[in-house]
């Protein structure tokens, strides 16, 4: 087969992008998970909770309920339409946390749960803690000057 005729072939196989209908489902998905925090935090305020303890159980809400939902196997359900708009928040997180430690508790807790539970946000963990460290030396730099 010729070069050309492979990426004639390749041309007629390929799907259709989708990418702008796919980056609207991220951002309505992403953009309701991010209603579901405020309205969270409007019904702890409105309970007379202090606003930064409810900000505080904002997040431990919407992480539980990212770990509930991927422990229900509905988070993937959910993260197949709504891409990396199920990734970006807090959920995401959960997410990302919670479903390697799922699928390999099996392998007991030491090599399985706890040793899998890193493999998706260990990087994130180390990248996102090095990232912090970064900003705050430039920005503490930028302070003296």
């Amino acid at each position: 087969m010729t070069n050309e005729a492979y990426a004639q072939l390749v041309k007629q196989r390929s799907k259709n992008s989708t990418s702008v209908k796919d980056c609207a489902k991220a951002f309505c998905i992403g953009g309701a998970i991010c209603l579901l925090g405020q309205l969270i935090l409007t019904l702890y305020s409105a309970i007379g909770i202090e606003e930064e303890t409810a900000k505080t159980l904002t997040s431990v809400t919407l992480v539980f309920l990212g770990v509930l939902l991927t422990g229900l196997h509905q988070y993937e359900r959910l993260a197949k339409h709504g891409g990396a708009g199920t990734l970006v928040p807090i959920t995401g997180f959960a997410n990302a946390m919670s479903a390697p430690a799922i699928e390999f508790k099996a392998e007991g807790l030491i090599t399985g749960l706890a040793a899998k539970m890193f493999i998706i946000a260990g990087p994130v963990l180390v990248y996102g803690t090095t990232a912090a460290v970064l900003y705050g030396i430039i920005y503490f730099i930028s302070t003296l000057l």
